[in-house]
């Protein structure tokens, strides 16, 4: 098997990803760019399970239930942290979000 389609695309996938992290101000959208990277690992992960079987059976899609699990656990605590600042700052812009320590 040349496993060369699912790798094109993983990269496709994960470039399209990379530029969508360092292209974007809303935290949405930085997320759903994350989302995008952890599928093109997950595709990657799976595509290399089916092609080198034999070395180690089953590893690629155990990684990928776990990148699976990352990926729920990011965009639960992501949409909280987005869902708290929008109520905050009625905007998701990441490049307004305050970083200094403000001593009350």
């Amino acid at each position: 098997m040349r496993p060369v389609i699912p790798y094109v695309i993983a990269a496709l996938l994960f470039g399209i990803g990379v530029y969508g992290v360092l292209r974007r101000r809303n935290a949405v959208l930085l997320l759903m760019s994350v989302e995008l990277m952890l599928n093109a690992v997950n595709l990657i992960l799976i595509t290399a399970d089916a092609t080198v079987r034999s070395a180690l059976p089953h590893t690629g899609q155990v990684f990928a239930l776990f990148v699976i699990v990352i990926a729920a656990a990011e965009v639960g605590v992501g949409l909280a942290i987005v869902l708290q600042l929008y109520r905050l700052r009625a905007s998701v812009a990441v490049d307004e979000v305050p970083l200094e320590r403000v001593d009350a």
